[in-house]
């Protein structure tokens, strides 16, 4: 494949962001009406118990089919064929369905139970959660081909209009009838519309491939292009010609219908999912299982994590995401660092030294201003009854602290998923369950000790064991090279004293001007932040260039030609 990868990955990661950007503002929206509206019971019960149930099943459905695919189309798998590659998509549509049978089992009868009141609404909305997932997992085929061949576009296209419609149709149940807002009709009506609008997509661009396809043999092809544009230039390898090849089908005799090597890398990721499922959502699994807060006292965790992760959701996973695209089509699994290509091994080690550096640098900002602005922005978004006892204030703070692990690990854990061997994902493993028990372990100590900030002095804990075992991973992996990455991740001098100068002026702030002004002490705050990202873009000027250059780098000026995305090049 000619794609130039760090482009596209790069051009996804800002797409993301941007997409995850407009999809917390609409759910804060969402979440602030619900507040003034249904109250936190009915908030609490939506937004960590059913879509808990949601995420449980889609990433163990998909995540580590997601994951190990995505290997077997760089240059190192490529004995997998799209044929088998397709199939194995599909069966996530079996797995979820099956698993389907415990989880409603478990959300129904082995969870603490919600008020009698309501009981009916939770059941109904429990059974239309499972069957959305279902629906949903019948896109995963076009959305791997979609991923794989940086139709970027896209995939915020439709991201974005599936949050819309989940939204609207959310919004209109609880204006209308308030008593079914639990029903999760909103999930049902978004999983349709990826669906749907995957497949009219690759409909429409298989057909119109093909017509380009048939007057390429008639005329020249560069001729053709002039009246057409760029659009297929660089999708001569596109192995699909219509719709039909993107359904699962039996293989020829002689052929197997799935890749055995796919499937070795697919079970240890499964081993690994389900313990990193828990790791990431353990604090909602434990407050589901044991009664530790009441349904009320989850939405206000629920309501100040979501806050406090926006970094970790709009910014480091777009990020995380793009690394771990990059990372497996650049390094090779199998390959010692030392055996594979020089210029692609540099590429990749300085990329990811460049990707730690700026989401350290993220969430260290993050830190800062919370401890000055946590109040402020809860007081904004909830009302004074909501910050009524200083709780979510509280929470907050400390969640800022997390960030900075959060930033850390989601990067050297990618980088570590991407480029180990089968063998090295089944060692960690056993690390990874015994990080579990730790942290659930924790999870339910400190929380009886401390409250909700329990769960956020767990996370960081969780954070720390991680994140040592990824640094141990990417220095030995580079140790026969005499080089680690991860030396120079540290931000610059000149950043950290601005950071340190404005952290000090908001707290002055937050003591002698907030109580007289709300909006003098944001805008303090949001001047504050200028004069800090000014101070790491000087500080970090090269890599902007580096950065911008590679962005916005024409497919003309490249000798690796990117694949197309969404309606016409990148």
């Amino acid at each position: 494949m000619g794609r130039n990868i760090l482009k596209s990955s790069l051009q996804n990661a800002s797409f993301n962001i941007v997409f995850q950007i407009l999809c917390r503002c609409i759910t804060f929206a969402i979440n602030a009406y619900i507040v003034r509206s249904v109250g936190r019971d009915v908030l609490g019960i939506m937004n960590v118990r059913l879509l808990l149930l949601e995420s449980t099943l889609l990433f163990l459905s998909r995540e580590a089919t997601s994951r190990a695919a995505l290997s077997a189309t760089s240059l190192q798998r490529s004995s997998c064929t799209w044929s088998q590659l397709i199939n194995q998509m599909w069966l996530t549509v079996p797995i979820c369905a099956f698993l389907c049978l415990p989880l409603l089992y478990i959300w129904r009868n082995v969870l603490s139970s919600v008020d009698p009141q309501f009981q009916d609404q939770y059941t109904f909305g429990c059974y239309a959660i499972a069957v959305s997932c279902v629906i949903e997992m019948c896109a995963e085929a076009p959305v791997f081909v979609g991923q794989v061949f940086c139709f970027v576009r896209l995939k915020v296209f439709l991201d974005t209009l599936h949050i819309f419609v989940r939204s609207a149709v959310f919004i209109a149940i609880v204006t209308t009838n308030k008593s079914i807002a639990i029903y999760a009709f909103a999930q049902f009506s978004s999983a349709m519309t990826i669906i749907l609008g995957h497949y009219i997509f690759f409909y429409l661009y298989t057909k119109k491939l093909n017509n380009f396809r048939r007057r390429a043999k008639k005329e020249e092809k560069k001729v053709l292009l002039e009246q057409m544009g760029t659009h297929f230039d660089h999708m001569d390898d596109f192995p699909f010609t219509s719709l039909h090849q993107f359904l699962p089908k039996i293989l020829p005799p002689g052929e197997k219908s799935l890749n055995s090597d796919l499937q070795v890398l697919i079970l240890s990721f499964v081993k690994q999912g389900i313990l990193k499922q828990i790791l990431t959502e353990g604090e909602k699994y434990v407050m589901s299982v044991s009664p530790v807060l009441s349904f009320s006292e989850q939405a206000t965790y629920d309501v100040v994590n979501n806050m406090g992760s926006l970094a970790a959701r709009f910014i480091f996973r777009p990020i995380e995401d793009s690394s771990y695209f990059y990372f497996t089509q650049t390094i090779a699994r199998d390959v010692q660092l030392k055996e594979q290509e020089a210029e692609k091994v540099s590429e990749a080690s300085k990329v990811l030294a460049n990707v730690c550096k700026v989401v350290m640098s993220i969430g260290l900002v993050g830190f800062v201003f919370g401890q000055s602005y946590s109040g402020t922005i809860l007081l904004l978004y909830g009302g004074q009854d909501f910050v009524a006892g200083g709780l979510p204030e509280l929470l907050l703070r400390w969640h800022s602290l997390a960030i900075i692990l959060l930033a850390v690990n989601g990067i050297t854990e990618g980088y570590m998923f991407a480029t180990n061997t089968s063998k090295e994902i089944d060692g960690y493993n056993y690390y990874m369950a015994i990080f579990s028990v730790t942290f659930l372990a924790l999870s339910y100590q400190l929380t009886n000790l401390l409250g909700p900030v329990g769960f956020i002095l767990a996370n960081c804990a969780n954070m720390i064991f991680r994140i040592s075992y990824s640094i141990r991973f990417i220095s030995r992996q580079y140790k026969p090279l005499e080089e680690n990455p991860l030396r120079n991740i540290l931000p610059g001098p000149l950043f950290l004293i601005t950071l340190i100068a404005c952290g000090v002026a908001c707290k002055v702030s937050e003591a002698m001007i907030l109580s007289r002004s709300v909006l003098y002490h944001l805008l303090l705050g949001a001047f504050c932040a200028l004069i800090t990202v000014l101070a790491w873009s000087f500080e970090n000027r090269e890599l902007i260039k580096l950065g911008f250059s590679n962005l916005l780098m024409s497919p003309k000026k490249s000798t690796k030609i990117s694949k197309c995305d969404c309606w016409g090049k990148n």
